[in-house]
């Protein structure tokens, strides 16, 4: 019998080689960087173009996680609204993240043209549909604030959505022309390929076991014993954290994002389906987002099973869910299917900490960790070169446990259930 293996959507045949550069037995550098995913590699690359000697070391391979798959989303902003994090941070702090988040895609898209990664990309915008009056309240509310700040925010009516999305049951959503997606594997290996080409040096498929100041920097001991030496490090692994740094795995909840991707459709088919390019994410809490992929499929992923998925059942929920928004997909064959690990909070927003001096932490992305991580990398750096914390726009805090973390499957099947039968009942 077949073992079960999940495909991506986004592998690429053949994958083009990248410089993996293996740690030697004693090393030192001047920035050291534990995860080669897009925050790891956006700082690197920034790091190296100022003169900084960079090591970025992964577990895995690049693009293995979460960086390369993802849905390739862009979205700006947070989960809260402008007005919310000017209220609860204060003028100057919430200002400053209104602004940043306002401008992660344009982080995403400068970089890819500016390093001229060879990335597809689009940004035809991001639609936020609404699947009842009180979402579509929520939605109105939030193209208010955007637009009061000068952003050509769209509010979409039934029809409106229903010609955008070709999707059924919306009343209505909104439109955010700021966003757009990204091929992510694609994007994460021509990171690393450009950080290299910068001078930043990649080891793959080496576990970082401890972590250990001594005087004038860190060292960094793998799990088969070579050592390295840095003066600064950056620990960029969110949902993949493990013992590295106390306490931090206990700082999130890790969460499966599922995806699947549909046989390539007829024109006859596609055309009627995100027409003019958008990406889609509904407003439920146990949200559903898709978007147009590679080879003319559709792409379909929301959370899934904490658990490890071991058979193509594990997906059924997601194929359910493509047959009611999208009746004419009801015998499209499922070709694909994949997951990566996301790390939420449970004040839904990214935290930076701070455990020492010199080392720094950045996890929590909410579903926005293209345009985020790769905007927050450089700010990283900034704060690094110049120790001026107002360089960073979230606050530094304090590493604090979830209380009952070791709880955490429980507590999250049992809040999944919950939120899908509050979506089911709400209007």
């Amino acid at each position: 019998m077949t073992a079960f293996a999940p495909t991506s959507a986004w592998v690429e045949e053949p994958a083009v080689a990248l410089p993996n550069d293996p740690l030697g037995a004693n090393e030192s550098c001047d920035l050291a960087i534990v995860g080669a995913g897009i925050l790891g590699l956006s700082s690197a690359l920034d790091a190296a173009r100022r003169g900084l000697s960079v090591r970025v070391i992964d577990a895995a391979t690049v693009g293995d996680r979460a960086s390369g798959l993802n849905g390739g989303q862009v979205i700006a902003g947070f989960k809260y609204d402008p007005d919310w994090l000017v209220a609860h941070f204060g003028a100057k702090r919430g200002e400053a993240l209104v602004n940043f988040g306002a401008t992660t895609p344009d982080a995403v898209y400068d970089l890819i043209a500016r390093e001229g990664l060879n990335v597809p990309h689009q940004r035809s915008g991001w639609i936020q549909a609404a699947h009842s009056e009180v979402a579509m309240r929520a939605a109105e509310e939030r193209a208010r604030q955007w637009s009061a700040r000068g952003v050509a925010a769209k509010i979409l009516d039934a029809s409106e959505i229903a010609r955008l999305t070709g999707a059924r049951g919306y009343i209505g959503g909104w439109l955010d022309p700021r966003s757009g997606a990204i091929q992510p594997l694609a994007y994460v290996r021509e990171l690393a390929r450009v950080a290299a080409a910068a001078g930043v040096r990649v080891a793959e498929n080496t576990r970082v076991a401890t972590l250990k100041r001594e005087i004038g920097g860190w060292v960094l001991q793998t799990a088969d014993d070579r050592s390295l030496r840095a003066k600064t490090v950056i620990v960029a692994t969110n949902a993949y954290a493990d013992g590295l740094i106390p306490g931090l795995a206990r700082t999130l909840l890790p969460l499966h994002s599922f995806q699947i991707a549909t046989a390539p459709l007829p024109d006859s088919v596609l055309s009627t389906i995100l027409p003019e390019g958008q990406v889609v994410s509904d407003s439920r809490r146990i949200i559903i987002y898709y978007r147009r992929g590679p080879g003319g499929r559709i792409l379909f992923g929301g959370r899934g099973s904490t658990a490890e998925p071991t058979n193509p059942r594990a997906w059924a929920h997601l194929e359910h869910a493509l047959k009611r928004l999208f009746p004419a997909l009801t015998d499209v064959a499922i070709e694909k299917r994949w997951y990566g690990r996301v790390a939420l909070t449970l004040d839904h927003l990214p935290h930076v900490h701070e455990p020492e001096p010199g080392l720094l932490v950045a996890a929590g992305c909410q579903g926005r960790g293209v345009g985020l991580m790769t905007a927050l990398g450089p700010r990283l750096i900034d704060y690094i070169v110049t120790q001026d914390a107002e360089r960073i726009p979230f606050p530094i805090t304090p590493i604090r446990p979830i209380p009952f973390h070791a709880f955490r499957n429980i507590g999250i099947s049992a809040a999944i259930a919950w939120y899908r039968l509050v979506d089911m009942l709400e209007r």
